[in-house]
């Protein structure tokens, strides 16, 4: 481990899904660069920014690629010198998002993100049923087709599991175990094949999409500090599976449309900036402070609630319900007192709903209306916490004394 890279001991266990406990009250991991506390960085001054889940800030190192590749001419089909230079881009972060997600880069295609690499679950082979766990996200649930809950409740097709590894807003991590004789394992039902959302794995825990045994996997750049507007699908090498795009014929016929080269290429640097904070344990400071958040606001609120504290977790993720307390009406506090949190996953946050995920947990509607997300980062802080920690156990205090 390097601990000049973020200043904590211990790494992740590879090969584990599962997170390990903290090591130590460390201040988050930070480093020179990306890492280092920048004034707004949210992009408003004096704020403090807690929404890593929806989207992390673009990496110093993403930006220069993105800069430098726009300067590329080339289109990555042309044979010419600039096409031939544009092409060398794209394989170079086709290696580094295959080396982050543990998969070959010929596995690797390129999208415009995790929501239409997902939709590879509308190309599967005709009475393909597709299962979907009800707290994955909902990229994964508009696909859901077929089956009824019973083992014989299926067409005759066969039948594939989209499932999140890491839930966006519990950060509740999920195994889905071995692959039996007979497919996956889903209730009474078996799957055929398996696609992972890993958006919100990739980057925060080990993840070898190799030895995962998935056939699909999903992931988004902007998740790890790269430029929004591009994503990956990786499939399994030798499934025959109908084009996402049909068209030019790139990404090896999978994807048509020319690629998005400085996207792509901004992905790749954030992809080995990512790999190099996972491999040095930076993460390990993350869950010390979120851990730190917790415990300071059970401490004053006893009665709210930790989803999933005795479940295996990403290391930067607190979902919090406080009975009485709408979660909208503490992001609109929080926001007021200049900090960013959500009260859920920011592609359903801005609806006025209680959570599904929470819901498919197991907790009522008014629990789940209750709860608010705070995500934390490799460039967040103790002082950050502690400043949050203090507005929301005011804002809880004022909260009290008005239902009083």
């Amino acid at each position: 481990m390097n601990d000049d890279a973020c200043g904590q001991g211990g790494a992740f266990r590879a090969g584990s899904f599962v997170s390990p406990a903290p090591c130590g009250s460390g201040s988050g991991g930070l480093r020179r660069g990306y890492l280092e506390k920048e004034e707004g960085v949210a992009g408003v001054s004096g704020r403090v920014y807690l929404d890593w889940n929806a989207t992390a800030p673009v990496r110093p190192e993403a930006r220069a690629a993105v800069a430098a590749a726009l300067e590329a001419t080339g289109n990555p089909s042309s044979v010419h010198a600039e096409g031939r230079a544009a092409k060398a881009l794209v394989e170079a972060a086709r290696e580094a998002v295959a080396a982050l997600a543990g998969c070959r880069p010929q596995e690797v295609i390129f999208t415009s993100g995790a929501t239409e690499a997902a939709g590879v679950l509308s190309r599967l082979p005709e009475g393909h049923d597709v299962l979907v766990d009800p707290t994955a996200h909902d990229c994964l649930v508009a696909h859901w087709r077929g089956g009824g809950a019973d083992a014989g409740g299926g067409r005759p097709g066969g039948h594939t599991l989209a499932m999140g590894l890491a839930n966006s807003e519990t950060g509740v991590i999920t195994d889905p175990g071995a692959k039996g004789a007979d497919g996956w394992a889903y209730g009474a039902r078996r799957a055929d094949w398996l696609l992972l959302d890993v958006v919100q794995a990739v980057g925060r825990i080990p993840f070898a999409f190799a030895w995962s045994g998935a056939d699909f996997a999903i992931l988004s750049a902007h998740k790890i500090g790269g430029p929004r507007g591009v994503g990956a699908l990786i499939l399994r090498e030798g499934l025959d599976i109908e084009p996402l795009l049909r068209g030019g014929g790139q990404e090896k016929g999978r994807r048509s449309g020319t690629e998005n080269v400085a996207g792509i290429t901004g992905f790749g640097a954030a992809a080995r900036a990512a790999q190099a904070e996972l491999d040095a344990g930076c993460w390990q400071g993350v869950a010390a402070l979120r851990d730190r958040l917790e415990a300071r606001v059970r401490d004053a609120s006893p009665e709210t609630q930790v989803v999933g504290l005795d479940r295996p977790r990403l290391p930067n993720t607190a979902c919090l319900l406080t009975p009485g307390w709408k979660g909208e009406t503490q992001v609109m506090q929080m926001d007021l007192a200049g900090f960013a949190i959500s009260a859920g996953s920011a592609c359903s946050s801005g609806k006025v709903r209680a959570s599904r995920v929470l819901q498919a947990m197991g907790y009522d509607e008014t629990a789940a209306a209750s709860a608010i997300r705070v995500s934390l980062g490799v460039r967040t802080t103790v002082e950050d916490v502690d400043r949050f920690a203090e507005a929301w156990i005011a804002a809880r205090a004022r909260q009290r004394a008005r239902a009083a």
